[in-house]
Parts: structure tokens; C-alpha cells; sequence
């Protein structure tokens, strides 16, 4: 039966070594994208280690068929993110969540299991998860790799090496079973790898207080992610920093260099906001919104910017493009309305527009439940063709845009009472000319 399984395993190899292959790269773009440093590497099992570790998990494992052992192993595919900063482990676990659909709750380490050999300090520290790539995200010929299941390994550079040496002198034990000073030798590097950790906690934090010195300009996406987290420390609460991914950071940094604004000072000022009107989308997006809606005209610099990062790969062809680019500027402009629109009538309630109409404005303007439920329905598309990666067709942004005119005509103010003129030879009173 393990023979049965190695054998359609190596049929199935290129499969496996494809689909952790496509994970990393998508995995690797957008962490770079968010800031996040790491080295991001892929592999397929191998066939002969993988027949080893079957063969000693078969002694304690009943397998009664070939099923059995797919389900067992977990790791036929896995991706290592390999991180500078430990302390980023949360982000890069809100970006794969946000990418992939996960098979299973992650698996936290240390765990409470009982460890192999008698350790003073507290082992492997990681999160693996795994995960599928959406079928969705797929294009026709790359359908079948929505099936395989990838563990994604997220740990420290420190951590994962350490693991890796530990991993393979004590669980494969090729050459007999360790010494006691071989044990001690490996727990003593265990705790000099947690306190390279802590070394590497404070070194980032140390970068994040000098991106954000007042009085210099962010010299790349990198920087500006260290000093928003530090600005969103500062002026946020913890919950709100936890719960926000950073989002397209290197979108904002490319923003606000094009419209001069590429200094702590003044993205401080965009943080400090979002204290009193928070919402549980990426940093980077809320940030965007402000500047956005600051001035109108920079809508036509962020579309050029998001071109150049993210070209609209999937239309195939000239009419096409313009049609959908087309349909884009019309509803834009329709946005752009709206926008001023509920910010006239938020000054006249004496409330504070922040850039987006939030659904709390919207709830303290006492909007109609129906139109309520669109205004949100069209928020989320607007967000989604300003943010988003896919950009829907035209026709879809047209069915958008019909609607958008009609939420703005029910937000247009109504026209003046026309003035009755008194009847041709009766009198009129001073109270009735009042």
C-alpha cells in the first residue's frame, strides 16, 4: 500500500511542486506589496524522504488505504515564509487570509504536546496554515490546482533554521538516536535563536522610530510601512492596529510621492483622523480615501499609478479596454458627486465628514433602510474598483453607475416651492408678504 501511494505520488509530483510553486508567488507579490520582509520559498515533497516518513508513521498509524495517507500527510506541498521581523507574523496571517481559503483553523507553536526530548526552553515558534488557491482567482487551465491543499510554514529566518536542523537530526533520525549533549547543544541554540528574535523585535521597532522621524521623505514602501504601523500605534487603539491589514503600501508610497506628500508629517495627519471614523479595511486604503477626496482631480494620478502596478492583464482587446476605462470615468465622476453631496449635508447636521461616506455617517444622516442597504452596496464596489486588484467589466460598472444616479437623485435637494403671485386686484397684508 505505501509502495501504491509513493508511485502515484511521483505521477502527481509536478502537480504538487506547481501549486506550492503558485502560492509562493502570489504569497511573495503580496507581501512585498504590503512591506513585509521575508524570503518566501516552495517545494514538493520529496519522494524518497516522503516514503521514510510514511514507512515510521505507518508503525503508530493503522493506514487501511492509499486515502488515508493523502489525509495523513499534510505537507505535500508547503510554502516557507521566512520573516526578518517575528513580530509580523499577524500580518502576513491577515494576507493569507485574505488570499486563500483555509482548510482548517491554523496551527499555532509551541503547542501543548508533550516535546521529544527534555527541553529547558519553549522550541519552535510558527504558524502554519493551509490553504487552497480560490478557483475563482484561477483562469480556465490553471482550474485543477484549486484542489490542492498547501501548508503554508510562517516563522522567523532564525526560527526556521534552527527547526530545520532539529527537524532533521532528531525526527529522521538517519544516523541513530541523539546523545544527552547533543539534546542540550540543540536547546541551548533553541534560546539563543529566541533571543535573536527579541534582538530582531526591537530591531524593527527601531526602524519604525526612525522612519518616522519628523522632517525627512520615506525612501521606499518599506519605510512607509514601518512608520505607518508606528503612527497607528500611536494614534490608534490596539484593537483597531490589530484587526487592519496594511494593505497596497506600495501603491500609497508611489500617491504620495506623485501628489508631495511623502513625509511622516504629513501621513501623521491622515492617521490622526481615522481615530474618531476607523474602519476595519487596510490602512493604506483608508489613508488613499483621504487623500483622495481631498482633491477630486488626484483620482486621474491614483488610476495611473494602479495601472503601472496593476495592469488590467485580462482584457483582450483595444475596445474592450476603453470601453471598461470608459465606464470607469463615468462612474467616478458620479462618485465624486455623491461624495460632495453627503459632505454638504453632513456640514449642514454639524457633523465631520472624514473622506468616505462611512455606513456611521450614513446612520447619522437617518438614511432609509432601502437606501441605506444601496449606498453600502455601491460603497463596496467603489472600493473594490479604486482598490481592488480585478476590475470588473463594463457592464458591470455600468449596473453600478445606473444606480449610483439614482441614490443621487434621491440625495439632490429638492427644488424651491415656486411663489403663488397674489390674484390681480386683491389685497395683500404685510404678515402674508412675510
Amino acid at each position: 500500500m505505501i509502495a501504491e501511494f509513493i508511485s502515484r505520488y511521483r505521477k502527481e509530483f509536478d502537480f504538487y511542486e506547481q501549486s506550492c510553486r503558485m502560492v509562493a508567488q502570489i504569497l511573495e507579490a503580496n507581501l512585498r506589496s504590503a512591506g513585509v520582509r521575508a524570503i518566501v520559498t516552495s517545494r514538493a515533497k520529496n519522494p524518497t524522504r516522503l516514503e521514510e516518513k510514511v514507512r515510521q508513521r505507518s508503525i503508530k498509524t493503522n493506514y487501511k488505504n492509499v486515502e488515508e495517507i493523502y489525509k495523513d500527510i499534510v505537507d505535500l506541498a508547503g510554502v516557507r515564509v521566512a520573516l526578518y521581523f517575528p513580530g509580523e507574523r499577524d500580518e502576513v496571517g491577515k494576507i493569507v487570509r485574505s488570499l486563500f481559503l483555509l482548510v482548517e483553523e491554523p496551527k499555532e507553536f509551541p503547542t501543548t504536546a508533550q516535546p521529544t526530548y527534555k527541553k529547558r526552553f519553549s522550541g519552535y515558534w510558527a504558524t502554519h496554515y493551509r490553504v487552497r488557491i480560490s478557483e475563482a482567482s484561477l483562469n480556465e487551465s490553471q482550474k485543477r490546482y484549486s484542489e490542492a491543499k498547501v501548508e503554508v510554514q510562517v516563522a522567523s529566518v532564525l526560527m526556521h533554521a534552527w527547526s530545520e536542523v532539529e527537524h532533521d537530526l532528531v525526527y529522521k533520525p538517519l544516523q541513530g538516536t541523539l546523545s544527552e549533549e547533543e539534546y542540550a547543544i540543540l536547546d541551548e541554540l533553541n534560546g539563543l535563536v529566541l533571543s535573536g528574535e527579541i534582538a530582531l523585535e526591537r530591531l524593527q521597532r527601531a526602524g519604525e522610530l526612525r522612519a518616522s522621524t519628523l522632517g525627512r521623505e520615506y525612501a521606499n514602501h518599506y519605510d512607509l510601512a514601518a512608520s505607518l504601523l508606528d503612527l497607528a500605534r500611536t494614534n490608534l487603539s490596539g484593537a483597531d492596529v490589530n484587526e487592519a491589514a496594511m494593505g497596497r503600501v506600495d501603491v500609497l508610497y508611489a500617491l504620495l510621492k506623485a501628489v508631495d506628500l511623502n513625509t511622516p508629517d504629513q501621513l501623521a495627519k491622515y492617521v490622526q483622523v481615522l481615530h474618531s471614523d476607523f474602519e476595519k479595511r487596510p490602512l493604506s486604503e483608508q489613508i488613499i480615501d483621504q487623500i483622495l477626496a481631498e482633491d477630486p482631480t488626484r483620482y486621474t494620478t491614483y488610476e495611473k499609478i494602479r495601472l503601472i502596478e496593476a495592469p488590467l492583464a485580462a482584457l483582450t482587446s483595444d475596445v474592450s479596454r476603453n470601453s471598461q476605462t470608459q465606464s470607469i470615468g463615468e462612474f467616478m465622476g458620479l462618485w465624486i458627486q455623491y461624495e460632495k453631496r453627503l459632505r454638504s449635508q453632513a456640514t449642514e447636521a454639524g457633523i465631520t465628514m472624514v473622506a468616505m461616506p462611512t455606513s456611521r455617517l450614513l446612520h447619522r444622516l437617518e438614511v432609509p433602510k432601502e437606501i441605506f442597504a444601496s449606498a453600502e452596496r455601491l460603497r463596496r464596489f467603489r472600493n473594490q474598483l479604486v482598490h481592488g486588484i480585478e476590475v470588473p467589466d463594463s457592464e458591470t460598472i455600468q449596473a453600478a453607475t445606473n444606480e449610483l444616479h439614482m441614490l443621487l437623485n434621491y440625495l439632490a435637494p429638492p427644488p424651491p416651492a415656486p411663489r403663488k403671485s397674489p390674484r390681480k386686484g386683491a389685497k395683500t397684508s404685510k404678515s402674508a408678504d412675510a
